[in-house]
């Protein structure tokens, strides 16, 4: 059988995330991931053996996108309240470019959360982080309010994360065409930035 060209086996990749960032695992066939890469379903299932080998390349591609940037972020050698701007604005970035990431990601968790976390690793980065050092130091100093890390994250995803979840929902309430929707993120975006900033470092005496 002719081996596939990098090009096709490219386009299939591609495909295959398309389809499962929308449908998820349980609800993409090969045949769809086929259909939408332009190619023969019994061609692609020789190579790529099964749904299952496919999506276990995808997720953890997907994995690797979803924390890209950010261990980067945490270790730069800027002040605090620069990280966290810096944090916000990956997030925000990243999910304006891939919308369905969030819901893929926090879907195949609940479908199978082994995977995830033998996949990630992220706990122990987050605590040996330059960021979890300046936050605990600040604390101690009394610079900022007395705060477990977890929380700043959580804060920080939820309110990005939602905003391009919740796009359609969004957009149908308020009549908004997708550049009015672009205007109101980039709003949403400094809110959440002075939100954030302006809890943390009003400390509490």
């Amino acid at each position: 059988m002719k081996c596939l060209t990098k090009s096709a086996e490219d386009k299939i990749k591609e495909a295959a995330i398309k389809v499962f960032l929308e449908k998820g695992f349980d609800g993409t066939t090969t045949r769809d991931i086929a259909k939408e890469a332009g190619v023969n379903s019994a061609l692609m299932n020789y190579y790529f053996r099964s749904k299952e080998k496919l999506f276990s390349s995808v997720f953890e591609e997907m994995l690797q996108l979803f924390f890209e940037g950010l261990i980067e972020i945490l270790n730069r050698p800027i002040s605090l309240k620069d990280k966290i701007s810096n944090m916000i604005d990956h997030d925000f970035d990243m999910f304006k470019a891939n919308p369905d990431l969030s819901n893929f990601v926090i879907h195949e968790l609940h479908r199978n959360p082994d995977r995830f976390f033998s996949a990630v690793s992220f706990d122990k980065i987050l605590v040996h982080s330059i960021f979890a050092q300046q936050l605990n130091d600040a604390i101690k100093q009394e610079a900022v309010r007395k705060i477990d890390i977890q929380h700043i994250l959580l804060l920080m995803k939820s309110n990005i994360q939602f905003i391009f979840q919740g796009k359609v929902m969004t957009c149908k309430i308020w009549n908004m065409e997708d550049n009015e929707f672009d205007e109101f993120a980039e709003k949403h975006r400094l809110i959440v930035k002075e939100m954030i900033l302006n809890y943390l470092f009003s400390s509490e005496k």
